[in-house]
């Protein structure tokens, strides 16, 4: 076993030979958005994404759904499956069969398995003090999803963050396979703070965030905001980062957002400066909804991330 869960990394890594590993993780969830198709593509994206946040690419998956079988119809069903069908497609990962029961609740997700060259694995406890922080898409995909589900969202905004949160963060292989990552990590339910912190404690390090230069979905995000329609996971989020991040240069709406609970965010890389260059082309490539230059790497500190003009 070469990467376990003692770095809280996005997925387990267990050495095949001399040359690859397996990647394995899994991940499932309740519904999101209303759409069926859409929630199977949001959780297959979000399962296959931590494949790639370690430098691997998925070549199997097992799906895993639990449904009400008098409330849910087999139509419906249907679909959850096709969207997760298609990103899995999308990366050329095969579905080979999977597992349903009954349950109070719909829930649905993917057991994936990659692999990944020994050379090229992406780890929390690999990045440098000085390494840019780069992030792949912009934060608030918690926040929409609560103004969804209370009807406080526009279409707009409701188109946006299903888009984003279909989109599989396959450059994070590419960028590995090329050397020009040290480590990065997928940004899901701990947010941005709870998730940078797993990589400082593994990697022995402090990180440096500038709040205004984190990118959000869009302007409506910060009204939601402040308009308290913040979820629970996002407020345990923000209590957790208060022990172990000094804040001061961040407002109160810039904390929620950095503590923003994320369904299928983006990557959080962690880039040498001297490789930033040849990152950017390769993220402009994917079409990469943002590449945000966030903060850096430092030198251990008292406060594992502090946020600074």
């Amino acid at each position: 076993m070469l990467v376990s869960s003692s770095t809280f990394d996005d997925a387990g890594v267990y050495r095949l030979d001399s040359r690859r590993a397996l990647v394995q993780t899994v991940d499932f969830f309740t519904p999101i958005v209303d759409d069926p198709f859409a929630y199977g593509q949001i959780a297959a994206a979000n399962a296959l994404s931590d494949v790639f946040a370690m430098g691997g690419r998925p070549i199997t998956a097992l799906n895993l759904m639990g449904f009400p079988q008098k409330l849910v119809s087999p139509k419906t069903i249907a679909r959850v499956l096709q969207g997760g069908l298609e990103k899995t497609a999308e990366v050329g990962c095969a579905i080979i069969g999977g597992h349903s029961i009954r349950n109070p609740e719909p829930i649905y997700g993917l057991a994936v398995t990659g692999i990944v060259d020994l050379r090229h694995i992406l780890s929390n406890a690999n990045a440098r003090a000085g390494d840019l922080l780069v992030l792949t898409k912009p934060l608030g995909t918690g926040i929409a999803t609560t103004a969804i589900k209370r009807r406080m969202a526009t279409r707009k905004l409701e188109k946006k963050v299903i888009g984003l949160m279909s989109e599989i963060n396959s450059v994070g292989a590419e960028l590995a396979e090329k050397h020009l990552v040290r480590a990065a990590t997928d940004i899901t339910g701990f947010g941005l703070l709870g998730h940078l912190a797993n990589v400082c404690r593994a990697s022995k390090l402090s990180a440096e965030i500038f709040p205004e230069r984190v990118p959000a979905i869009n302007d409506e995000i910060f009204e939601l905001i402040d308009r308290d329609c913040i979820p629970g996971g996002t407020r345990d989020n923000l209590k957790a980062a208060a022990r172990i991040a000094d804040l001061k240069s961040a407002s109160s709406i810039q904390r929620a957002l950095l503590s923003d609970a994320q369904t299928s965010g983006g990557l959080l890389l962690c880039v040498p400066e001297r490789s930033f260059r040849k990152v950017s082309v390769i993220l402009k490539k994917h079409r990469v909804p943002c590449a945000a230059v966030i903060g850096r790497m430092a030198r251990r500190k008292a406060e594992l991330i502090c946020t600074t003009k």
